[in-house]
């Protein structure tokens, strides 16, 4: 077993700062592929800002990991690592009885490796879909946030799929660009 896939190197350390996070889907298998799993993903972060727990500056859904500006509300005196914690247990919880029940190509080769990964994790007892670590990152500057904001919003551009941020569904890039999204965010 090689536990050092699950081994985290970074921390959130102030509970209420802003972070950048990556979370990522185990084996960077590219489960947000299709829409459904996508939709997933943001009813998840809906869900966050509807109990006013999730403070959403930013976010890219990416085909194998998600790229997020967040906070925790302190008013709700819930801690960011909660809040992730929920956000990967309710996607987790929502994807996998529509991979099992959707029309899905990939089907068995995606539960299969979601069995895998959570059965070398000694915290799961069977499934898994996210790795452990957030690879959190504290904002501790202005120009720090801002290049991560950049980073975020270029992802899709970066990898080929659109020409221009805003034009990516999946990501905060046309709130930003006064064109709307499929979340609210709160802008820096």
């Amino acid at each position: 077993m090689n536990s050092s896939i699950f081994r985290e190197g970074y921390a959130i350390r102030d509970q209420f700062a802003t972070y950048f996070l990556t979370l990522t889907v185990c084996g960077w298998m590219d489960l947000f592929s299709r829409k459904v799993y996508k939709d997933i993903v943001i009813d998840a972060f809906k869900y966050a800002q509807s109990q006013n727990q999730l403070i959403l500056y930013a976010y890219v859904i990416m085909s194998n990991h998600i790229h997020m500006i967040a906070a925790a509300n302190e008013k709700q005196k819930k801690g960011l690592s909660d809040i992730i914690r929920d956000f990967k247990k309710f996607s987790h919880h929502s994807i996998i009885p529509v991979i099992e029940s959707e029309v899905e190509s990939r089907r068995e080769w995606m539960l299969h490796q979601i069995s895998y990964y959570g059965r070398v994790n000694p915290k799961n007892e069977s499934r898994q879909i996210w790795t452990n670590n957030n690879h959190p990152e504290e904002c501790y500057s202005r120009d720090f946030l801002n290049t991560k904001l950049l980073y975020t919003h270029e992802n899709p551009v970066r990898a080929g799929i659109v020409r221009h941020a805003e034009d990516y569904i999946y990501s905060s890039a046309s709130n930003y660009a006064g064109l709307g999204g499929v979340i609210d965010v709160v802008f820096i």
